[in-house]
């Protein structure tokens, strides 16, 4: 039998290949499927299954589109109801692939079709668990996100379902077993993963709070429920794509892949339902973009804060890119349900500069530029990063706005009065800083390198708190 994690660091997810025997079964699949048809193609493998752990939030699943591709069957645990063909199994129902076999346990909890794949190799003895969004590494999934599907469930209510779930089905297992989880640290599907992405269920056992077994039912919930943060908007909407279907990759890439000149660019950018996405760094955005673009660096957590900013997953997207990252960046707008991609600035921002377009700027401040500013005058300082990195250390008298709530509380930012943005490292208050422009926002600057810089330095900052007393 082999299992091989297949990880994709910018959205801190782990899809599984499973192969026995000239058969295989891929696990939480992303949007783009070829790597894993080229995956079963190396070990001359037939893919017969493609199995979902739940209905994903943060990521659009590659299942329908594997499916197409390779004739393989669609599995999902008790309670699925899919909009489109698909297995739904019962709780420990077995497959077969190839000598191995994959048990179905029914783990609802995340969301109420949760599922956990007991994985039993060629002489029955149990290998290990692939956990979905079930169970993490030092976390559990969070147990707020099938409400905004499901009216009548609560947090709470499902929160019990995790409880009930994780004692009944998960702990009782074997200690050697090894936990699988779809997801590492950086997802917003938990609230404290960590960076390992497998383990063995006994050491979980050990060092998970949520696996801990002195916690009484109301005390796991208030636990669980303790720190939570508002799920990313766009997480119902990439739900409902998973339920009931959407668009071949192939065709949002044959739409995507138009390379526009400036001229056509300027008129499909004319159009009132069209925004720029200018995907480059934030030291290259600073130095020139095209008026109206909002900057996410194809560098960064790219898809998550797609998913954010730009939260309708119909909305029309122009790219500004590096050239020849087009297609990774349709690909990575396509994993969180952007499919609207229209096309893309031909040579990047350097053509419509040549051209002899008008561009605007930002403003940038190194850590010791901002420290000579922060002493001289009464400086008002904006800090973008989360509630939770904000309460370990901030500057002093910062005003914390965190980057998801940058668009709804645009009246903070002073119209009349210079001020000055940070987040961890500048990529965040760059995507900041695009936002203000758009809205404009003009006398304000952003430190580069942010936080990480500015600690170097004099500037007054808060005592230090250890994130994990914030819990």
């Amino acid at each position: 039998m082999k299992v091989e994690q297949i990880y994709t660091a910018c959205i801190a997810h782990a899809a599984y290949y499973v192969e026995s025997k000239g058969e295989a079964a891929i696990f939480d699949p992303l949007r783009e499927v070829q790597p894993y048809i080229d995956r079963a193609a190396k070990d001359n493998a037939l893919i017969k299954y493609v199995f979902e752990t739940h209905f994903h939030a943060d990521f659009v699943s590659g299942h329908l589109d594997l499916v197409k591709k390779t004739g393989a069957k669609i599995v999902f645990g008790p309670t699925a109801k899919p909009a489109y063909e698909a297995i739904v199994a019962e709780d420990n129902q077995v497959f077969k692939v190839g000598d191995i076999s994959i048990k179905v346990l029914h783990t609802p909890g995340h969301t109420m079709e949760s599922s956990t794949y007991l994985l039993i190799d060629e002489n029955g003895k149990e290998h290990g668990i692939i956990t979905g969004d079930t169970l993490f590494i030092g976390d559990v999934g969070r147990p707020d996100l099938a409400q905004h599907v499901i009216a009548e469930l609560t947090e709470e209510k499902l929160a019990g379902y995790l409880f009930d779930s994780l004692r009944n089905k998960i702990m009782p297992l074997s200690d050697e077993l090894i936990v699988y989880p779809n997801h590492g640290a950086g997802s917003a599907c938990g609230k404290m993963m960590s960076k390992e992405t497998t383990d063995t269920l006994g050491h979980q056992k050990k060092v998970n709070y949520a696996l801990d077994p002195t916690l009484t039912k109301e005390e796991f919930i208030k636990v669980l429920l303790n720190g939570l943060t508002t799920p990313p908007v766009y997480f119902p909407q990439n739900v409902l794509l998973n339920i009931k279907g959407y668009e071949s990759l192939d065709t949002i890439m044959e739409r995507g892949k138009q390379p526009m000149s400036v001229t056509g660019f300027e008129i499909a950018a004319d159009e009132t339902d069209t925004i720029i996405l200018d995907t480059r760094t934030a030291a290259e955005f600073a130095r020139g973009f095209i008026p109206g673009s909002i900057n996410i660096g194809i560098d960064g957590n790219f898809a998550q804060w797609v998913g954010e900013m730009i939260n309708n997953v119909q909305q029309k997207i122009l790219l500004v890119t590096e050239p020849g990252t087009e297609e990774e960046c349709i690909i990575r707008l396509a994993r969180v349900g952007n499919d609207n991609t229209l096309g893309y600035l031909k040579n990047g921002f350097a053509a419509w500069k040549n051209a002899g377009k008008q561009y605007e700027t930002i403003n940038r401040l190194t850590a010791a530029e901002f420290e000579k500013k922060y002493t001289a005058e009464q400086l008002l300082v904006f800090d973008i990063r989360k509630k939770s990195e904000f309460d370990t250390q901030h500057v002093v008298d910062a005003i914390n706005i965190p980057l998801n709530q940058v668009e709804k509380r645009l009246a903070a930012f002073p119209a009349n009065k210079s001020f000055v943005l940070y987040c961890a490292g500048g990529y965040r208050s760059m995507i900041a800083a695009s936002i203000l422009k758009l809205a404009g926002w003009n006398d304000f600057a952003d430190v580069t390198g942010g936080f990480a810089e500015i600690v170097k330095t004099g500037v007054p900052k808060t005592e230090y708190v250890c994130p994990t007393t914030l819990l």
